[in-house]
């Protein structure tokens, strides 16, 4: 079965330019031809009209025979001359008893009508009928004389003038055609000027789809629809490549931090095959070290879990109270950590954003801070400002080569590589931060410590409002 090809979207359009310019031509076409014949017919006819109407006025105001009317006047100034000369009109002469005292030329025909209408005694009576003298087609007109003198004839040729509609018509059929085809040119030049681009954007999809390779050229000329489709899908190639960049670096990353508690799983694992020859302080040793490497590999696996999602969980976007956020995040470290944690709130911000998250952001970074400082004896400080979080320690601070790092995916300063964690509690604090429109910062602490936190809702992307709420207490 052989597939039909679709048309292209160059074609439609040259299609529908001449099919408009067809349909707008052809009505303007008949509308103009039918008011000009209507108007060239009626003025034949008012001419023609006119001129009976003169001859009746000539035979009532004064008694004329067809002598009067001949053609043989040689200072062509009698009655005949009156009729002939504003229009070209047919005389013909009629005697009395109705025979023919003058032909016309052509000759017209001369019926019993006519016969009747020249034996008629009242001046002005007229009969008027259309007659076919060879091909062509007359309006005749046959006016008494009166006392049974004779009458005149006149006529005036119909078919002249629809050999002239006739052309007429010929030449707007003529004309509509060529228009139409100008119409389709002209729609097929302009369609490829605007599809050109089409073809070549559509070119380059087809090129991604087929070999997977983000980093292919896209136009973007123009300043049209089809060049913001163009810069469009060149951002959004630009943004895939990244992520495809972000994703590699995290299975390499990940890759790496895993060996190092899988390492150590298979080298415990291999002395509990001696766990019987151990002495009693060694087993306990072997036991505490599984139990911990356990559980830094789960807490690892679900740190790359939760960094691998983007942080966009089912969790839906609602209204939240950043206050709220930082008391009850404050009140589950407390749990955790066994620390004394200070709230101070400074005109707490109401966000749209999700709780959940923003809850996990500030745990992590409440729980970096209990890490760093592990003896000291000043409670840790939570700072909400607007739509700022803050949190103060007093461990040993951070180096400043490495303040543009801690957010870092699996990054470890010197200082910290022999405490637990993955690296990873961070990067997710900024993967939060940013989802919400803000951003995480660091900074080291006047006094000892450090100053760690992120923003909400200061960026673009994310659709986060921010709005100050003030609430009892507030300073």
């Amino acid at each position: 079965m052989r597939t039909r090809k679709p048309a292209s979207l160059r074609t439609a359009f040259a299609v529908a330019f001449a099919a408009g310019a067809a349909a707008v031509t052809v009505l303007v076409g008949f509308l103009s031809y039918d008011a000009a014949a209507r108007l060239v017919r009626v003025d034949e006819k008012s001419v023609f009209s006119e001129v009976v109407g003169d001859l009746r006025t000539q035979v009532r105001e004064k008694p004329l025979g067809p002598e009067d009317y001949a053609s043989s006047d040689p200072d062509h100034d009698g009655p005949r001359d009156d009729l002939t000369r504003p229009t070209r009109t047919d005389v013909q002469i009629l005697g009395s008893g109705g025979r023919i005292v003058e032909l016309g030329s052509p000759a017209l025909p001369a019926g019993a009508e006519e016969q009747r209408i020249a034996r008629d005694a009242h001046a002005g009576r007229v009969a008027e009928r259309e007659a076919n003298v060879g091909d062509e087609v007359y309006h005749v007109a046959t006016v008494a004389l009166g006392g049974g003198r004779g009458a005149v004839q006149v006529a005036q040729k119909f078919s002249e003038t629809e050999d002239l509609l006739s052309a007429l018509q010929q030449r707007t059929a003529l004309l509509a055609a060529s228009v139409i085809a100008l119409a389709g040119a002209g729609g097929w030049w302009l369609a490829r000027r605007i599809t050109g681009r089409l073809v070549r954007l559509t070119s380059v999809a087809e090129s991604v789809a087929e070999h997977g390779r983000l980093d292919v050229p896209v136009p973007v000329a123009g300043r049209d629809e089809v060049a913001r489709l163009g810069r469009a899908f060149d951002d959004m190639l630009g943004r895939l490549a990244s992520a495809v960049q972000d994703q590699q670096r995290l299975v390499q990353d990940a890759g790496h931090e895993l060996r190092t508690p899988l390492t150590s799983l298979r080298t415990n694992i291999s002395l509990l095959k001696r766990f019987d020859e151990l002495p009693p302080d060694a087993r306990e040793e072997l036991l505490a070290d599984l139990a911990g490497e356990a559980r830094e590999l789960s807490d690892l696996v679900n740190e790359l879990v939760d960094l691998a999602a983007g942080q966009r969980d089912d969790d839906p976007l609602s209204e939240v109270s950043l206050a709220e956020v930082a008391e009850k995040a404050a009140a589950s470290a407390r749990r955790r950590t066994g620390r004394e944690i200070d709230v101070r709130t400074v005109r707490p911000a109401v966000v749209e954003g999700r709780s959940a998250a923003l809850h996990r952001a500030l745990t992590n970074l409440l729980e970096n801070a209990a890490k760093f400082d592990a003896g000291g004896t000043e409670p840790i400080e939570v700072v909400v400002t607007g739509a700022r979080f803050e949190v103060l320690d007093r461990g040993p601070g951070i180096a400043e080569a490495d303040l543009t790092r801690v957010f870092d995916r699996f990054y470890r300063a010197a200082g910290a590589r022999g405490l637990p964690g993955s690296g990873l509690g961070l990067a997710i604090v900024r993967e939060i931060a940013t989802a919400h429109g803000g951003h995480a910062f660091a900074a080291r602490r006047e006094g000892g410590g450090a100053t760690l936190g992120f923003t909400v809702g200061t960026g673009q992307g994310s659709g986060t409002r921010a709005h100050p709420r003030n609430e009892p207490g507030d300073s």
